[in-house]
């Protein structure tokens, strides 16, 4: 059975919106955090894969959400490695109250990336064997979006800030690009309820990114976006909101 590290994390002012809820990039700073916190406690974080030239990478997350935290609000944060196969490593994630009410819950794919070729590579046994997680052979496949044709569409110029170790944008910052599409009224009228995310190409430092939007209200109210850097599509999303 894979272990499962918890955190406690106190919600400050400035992870949270004008409503005072987490905001959604936050909510994925927040617990991926604490995965960073267990590869460490484990001697397998930042350090050690830098070492051998190594880094991970997020191709997929899927996120479920009941409720979101408010401003000062302690909870308890979990994330356990769920398995893994020669090149996929899927992971779990979970953010409760501190009386036990379950907020969300986060499903994410990393692969393993040399940071030198930027090719995927075979994650090593040395890496994976201290998470004490099931080896599978089962490959996990990203939900097919069926995307409606998009109204709207903003470019941003790629910063320094925008950049993490791995050399490259971010993840959560594609989400912001992402949710930067959709207006004040709607963004404190609307929590979302489900988000899935796809990461296919890298964007660098210097890059310009294009996001588009295109929100569709029917039985559910959904919008869904894309990020290109040139031609080459980066990033997709479907989010549905409440």
């Amino acid at each position: 059975m894979a272990k499962r590290f918890t955190e406690k994390h106190e919600i400050p002012y400035y992870e949270c919106d004008v409503t005072g809820r987490l905001t959604l990039p936050m909510v994925l700073n927040v617990l991926l955090k604490t995965s960073e916190a267990q590869s460490d406690s484990l001697n397998r974080g930042v350090d050690y894969l830098s070492e051998m030239g190594l880094g991970w990478v997020i191709t997929q997350h899927e996120l479920e959400i009941k409720a979101l935290p408010r401003v000062g609000e302690v909870v308890n944060v979990s994330t356990q490695a769920a398995t893994y196969n020669k090149y996929f490593c899927y992971r779990d994630f979970w953010i409760h109250s501190e009386s036990g009410e379950e907020y969300l819950h986060l499903q994410t794919t990393f692969i393993m990336m040399n940071l030198e070729s930027r090719k995927l590579t075979a994650v090593p046994d040395e890496v994976i064997t201290p998470f004490e997680c099931e080896k599978s052979l089962k490959i996990k496949r990203a939900e097919k979006i069926e995307f409606p044709e998009f109204n709207e569409s903003r470019e941003y110029s790629v910063r320094y800030t925008d950049i993490d170790s791995n050399q490259h944008v971010n993840n959560t910052k594609y989400l912001e690009w992402m949710i930067d599409g959709l207006d004040y009224d709607f963004l404190t009228q609307h929590q979302a309820k489900q988000v899935t995310m796809n990461f296919d190409k890298e964007i660098y430092y210097g890059d310009k990114a294009l996001a588009q939007t295109a929100l569709v209200q029917a039985d559910d109210v959904v919008s869904y976006h894309k990020i290109f850097r040139g031609e080459d599509q980066s990033s997709t999303a479907k989010i549905v909101w409440g």
